[in-house]
């Protein structure tokens, strides 16, 4: 047997062995370091004596364990679990087993009987999923590839931040780029309306499950934008399609894209000494430039697939966070926890107990609008109402109104955390008229 057969502990016997026989130690002092007994010692001398280093490998070796189930009871079990329970995993599968068939077999031993009869796959095999390339779409503006990459863009100059990234699956060029604090509607709004200005509208974006793009509500069949994100909705009213990917790997051509900004942007961002997002914004048209001369391919059809702009798609009412709500009779509604009223005009008055669409810009701009007609509008904020006060007699009110009137003036406003946010923005908050 060769040595390499041997496991460690055999190894460490057999220097040990080789040892006393050299009498470089007593048979008592390797008892004590290889925690034997004397005459165990001596059967091991003995064995090496009659057949060399093969006599000190284990004799189990090679044979099947004593606790080993019967092959009978194996069968058995692989049985029931294909024939009842085949889309089982082994945890749930061993519970059932001893369950219902009164088998006690434990899980590991279990997994691996499925995975060696072929009925489990292992995490291994599991992740070595196959995702097979597919090839670029024909046309420029065909196909739109849209994401956002979370990274330390300006190193230790600056905040990590979300770069939005728009890449051309036909060409991989980018089409528009643009950073912001965080991945979110508003500052998707703003990238896409530069983006449509410049180029027109593509046939669709294919995008992730980010939750700007998706939602898990579902649909109602009476309204085809009910259950669509914001985002979503903005892109059907322009009529501009908007696909999910399934995994990472089916818009490889984004991600692949954002590593390698994550390289070359972060480097000519550092060599420029930019920390700040509305210097690196105004540098984007100049490094795509020169990205795009370098990378970019060219279609494989002349074709651009891009729609123009017609009288009938306005980017600004499109690309905007909207909502509706049912005016009163007083002609007020509610909004971020801001009472609304609008002014007493024909049309308004004729809305009292119809839907009305708040319209939240991205620029901090707020209108109520009916039928795409802006109606005017003042603002009371309800955080500033007076919290209920003591019961007081009335030769005391002048003075509780007085302690009223301070603590009013110290009240720090919050404004609602559910609602829509955007870089920079100070809430819908004006004096009451």
């Amino acid at each position: 047997m060769e040595l390499t057969t041997l496991s460690k502990l055999e190894l460490q016997h057999l220097e040990i062995i080789q040892s006393i026989l050299d009498k470089r130690l007593s048979v008592v002092d390797a008892g004590e370091h290889l925690r034997l007994s004397r005459s165990q010692v001596h059967r091991l001398l003995q064995r090496y004596r009659l057949h060399g280093a093969a006599g000190l490998a284990s004799r189990k070796r090679g044979k099947p364990s004593n606790r080993k189930y019967p092959d009978t009871l194996r069968d058995y079990a692989l049985h029931i679990i294909q024939s009842k329970y085949h889309d089982f995993g082994p945890t749930l599968a061993a519970e059932k087993l001893e369950e219902v068939h009164e088998l006690s077999i434990s899980k590991e031993t279990l997994r691996k009987w499925m995975i060696e009869a072929g009925i489990w796959q292992s995490r291994i095999e599991r992740k070595k999923r196959m995702h097979q390339p597919r090839n670029r779409r024909d046309c420029f503006g065909e196909l739109i590839q849209l994401d956002g990459s979370h990274h330390w863009w300006f190193e230790e100059r600056g905040p990590k931040s979300a770069l939005l990234v728009y890449i051309d699956d036909a060409t991989s060029k980018l089409v528009h780029l643009r950073f912001a604090q965080s991945e979110n509607a508003f500052d998707y709004f703003e990238g896409t309306k530069a983006y449509l200005a410049q180029y027109g509208k593509p046939l669709a974006f294919y995008t992730d499950k980010h939750g700007v793009f998706r939602t898990t509500h579902a649909a109602k069949n009476k309204d085809v934008v009910t259950g669509m994100t914001q985002f979503g909705r903005a892109l059907h009213e322009l009529n501009i399609d908007i696909i999910c990917a399934n995994s990472p790997q089916a818009k490889g051509r984004v991600e692949r894209a954002n590593k390698t900004l994550q390289d070359r942007l972060v480097k000519e961002l550092r060599l420029r000494n930019i920390s700040t997002i509305e210097v690196a914004n105004a540098y984007m048209p100049e490094f795509m430039a020169a990205f795009n001369a370098k990378f970019g391919k060219e279609p494989r059809n002349d074709k651009d697939m891009h729609r123009p702009l017609t009288e009938l798609d306005s980017l600004d009412s499109s690309l905007c966070h909207k909502e509706e709500r049912t005016l009163s009779n007083t002609l007020t509604l509610r909004y971020d926890k801001v009472l609304f009223i609008l002014d007493k005009t024909d049309l308004a008055i004729s809305l009292a107990r119809k839907r009305v669409t708040v319209c939240d810009f991205p620029d901090g701009r707020l209108e109520i609008q009916h039928n795409g007609v802006s109606m005017p509008y003042r603002t009371f904020d309800t955080l500033r109402s007076v919290n209920r006060a003591p019961v007081v007699e009335n030769k005391r009110l002048d003075e509780m109104l007085a302690i009223v009137e301070q603590m009013q003036a110290g009240r720090t406003l919050t404004r609602s955390q559910k609602a829509p946010r955007r870089t920079g923005q100070k809430g819908h908050i004006f004096d009451a008229q």
